[in-house]
């Protein structure tokens, strides 16, 4: 629900605030007073482009703030605000309401803040969708469209149509998916072909050296040791003889480190003084760590390669390696990356009869399998068509439209030439598109007699005002939650049909939060909550408005003054009082 909104600097209005309650909420005032300024403030919170033309004269930027609360969200929308709040890091305010903002500036650029985080405009459209539908006063014509058309009639029928069609969607991207992998081998065979002996050729050159990871990078480690062996040798043996001694006899050679330390631990062992013989436990460590360091170096000389011939084996080696990553990868791990990515590669180009005779059986499956899922999600709208018409058709009868007659016709819809997706049903070939075969059309009756005509050739204004009016109703019975705003639904009505668009907007108010901008007082009498939108003239000439919610004396007032301008008369408040009266019973029973 939406709770409150801000503006400042936003067209004629320089400053306003409102508070919105739950119920029907109307919205009045003079023309050019700035109306509709509110509804555009709440298109900006639901992330449509930014016009800095928007922007007051003499002001830097427009600012809308908005104050959501989710308290009577469905569970759905609840965890999916949740979501979007924990990926962007929002916050809620300390109510639990979450406030959304909008800035536009006058060089146009525009920002988005959401629970007191920057955020992209369409993470803001993103939240206020569940949230906020906006019917301004150019949004009926979207009515108009096969598209638009086709979502209304999928929403009223829920699950039942919803269900299909995400079957339907399934089995179309996995048909779609076969199909252009059949047409791209068909058609790209030779170049395929050719793709596959080159990595065929590849693969096979690397399989018959054969490389193991990061091969090359030890080979030059080895490669650099046997270059300096004869000096490698020479420094272990060394130090192997140092702390050993030498293999020969010779008695002139001095004593080795070992036996050096044995004679000192000895000595030291056979005196009588105590603290020289603590001594001894430490001269026996320095014997074990020179017998292990004598240990290491013994195994060091033998695994020193003896055959003169394996630093030129290990070059030979290092050659073939360098000639596979010259031409593959830069080194021996990315050789081996090249070989996986090329085996997958090459599973997919088999271009041989067998598998394309596989491939195509695939591609005629899944076609199969779209056209039942098709078929299914034709039969479901089909019916649920049926439904929507006759509901909306009794809700046309209640707007003063007592023998209109809507009709929502659902037919398939051929493939043209060059079809990007043509799937055979039952004889004939019909475009799949996204959203199935069918192309959905509304169709209006506008009076007894009348033929059915789509809508952009059979409905005025008012009458167009009207359906979308009755739609909504119709579709809002199965759901709850949503802050609908419409702005002048009512235009090109009047009299009678009115007060029937007032009942119909104070019904749906049960079940939903209604804002609705008007200039009828047979609606306005309906509200909850009137607003009302006052423009002052200040001395510079410039216009500046302000939203103020009425008292019952303030509406009365102002419903005598929508009355044709009679508010200073006796008969214009009456009358607005009769309204006021008449609407309050009706909303009471």
């Amino acid at each position: 629900m939406l709770a409150e909104i801000r503006i400042d600097n936003l067209g004629v209005i320089s400053e306003a605030c409102a508070r919105f309650h739950g119920g029907l909420t109307v919205l009045t005032g003079e023309t050019g007073a700035g109306k509709t300024m509110v509804v555009t403030s709440l298109h900006l919170l639901s992330g449509v482009r930014a016009d800095s033309a928007r922007v007051r004269v003499g002001a830097s930027r427009a600012v809308v703030e908005g104050r959501f609360s989710i308290e009577a969200a469905t569970s759905h929308v609840e965890k999916e605000i949740a979501r979007l709040l924990e990926a962007t890091g929002a916050q809620r305010d300390e109510d639990g309401s979450i406030i959304a903002v909008r800035t536009v500036s006058s060089d146009g650029r525009s920002r988005a803040h959401l629970g007191g985080r920057s955020v992209p405009v369409g993470v803001l459209s993103e939240f206020t969708d569940p949230l906020l539908t906006v019917h301004g006063q150019n949004d009926q014509l979207r009515l108009l469209r096969p598209d638009q058309q086709r979502a209304a009639l999928d929403r009223f029928g829920g699950r039942t149509v919803t269900q299909p069609l995400e079957v339907y969607r399934t089995h179309r991207r996995r048909w779609l998916d076969a199909r252009t992998e059949l047409l791209d081998r068909t058609q790209r065979s030779r170049e395929l072909a050719q793709e596959a002996d080159r990595l065929q050729f590849g693969l096979d050159e690397i399989d018959a050296v054969a490389p193991e990871p990061a091969e090359d990078v030890r080979i030059v480690t080895e490669v650099r040791r046997l270059s300096d062996l004869d000096s490698l040798r020479d420094a272990a043996y060394g130090a192997h003889a140092a702390l050993t001694g030498p293999d020969s006899d010779d008695a002139d050679v001095t004593h080795a480190a070992l036996d050096l330390l044995g004679d000192a631990r000895s000595r030291i062992e056979g005196s009588d003084d105590p603290a020289l013989r603590d001594l001894a436990p430490r001269l026996a460590e320095a014997i074990a760590v020179v017998t292990d360091v004598a240990g290491d170096l013994s195994g060091y000389l033998s695994d020193l390669p003896s055959d003169p011939g394996a630093l030129e084996s290990l070059l030979g080696r290092q050659a073939e390696l360098k000639n596979l990553t010259r031409k593959y990868a830069a080194d021996i791990d990315g050789v081996l990356e090249w070989a996986r990515d090329a085996r997958e590669r090459l599973s997919r180009l088999d271009v041989s009869a067998e598998a394309l005779d596989k491939l195509a059986a695939e591609v005629d499956a899944e076609a199969a399998a779209t056209a039942k899922a098709a078929a299914a999600l034709s039969t479901a709208r089909r019916r649920t068509a049926t439904k929507l018409a006759k509901a909306v058709t009794k809700e046309l009868a209640g707007l003063a439209m007592g023998r209109a007659v809507l009709d929502v016709q659902v037919r398939d819809r051929d493939a043209a030439a060059g079809d990007s997706a043509p799937l055979p049903m039952d004889g004939r070939v019909l475009h799949a598109g996204g959203s199935g075969v069918d192309d959905v059309e509304f169709r209006l009756a506008a009076h007894g007699g009348a033929p059915a005509l789509p809508l952009a050739r059979s409905a005025s204004g008012g009458e167009l005002s009207r359906v979308m009016l009755a739609l909504e109703v119709v579709l809002a019975a199965s759901e709850r939650g949503a802050t609908m705003v419409f702005d002048e639904v009512d235009a090109g009505v009047g009299g009678r049909a009115a007060v029937e668009i007032g009942r119909r907007l104070a019904r749906l108010a049960r079940t939903h939060q209604v804002i609705v901008v008007t200039h009828l007082p047979q609606v306005a009498a309906f509200a909850d909550t009137h607003l009302v939108v006052d423009k002052v003239d200040d001395t510079g000439g410039v216009v500046s408005s302000g939203v103020r919610t009425l008292t019952e004396t303030d509406r009365v007032a102002e419903l005598a003054r929508m009355l044709a301008g009679l508010d200073d008369t006796e008969t214009g408040r009456a009358h607005a009082e009769e309204l006021l009266a008449m609407a309050h019973s009706e909303r009471v029973g």
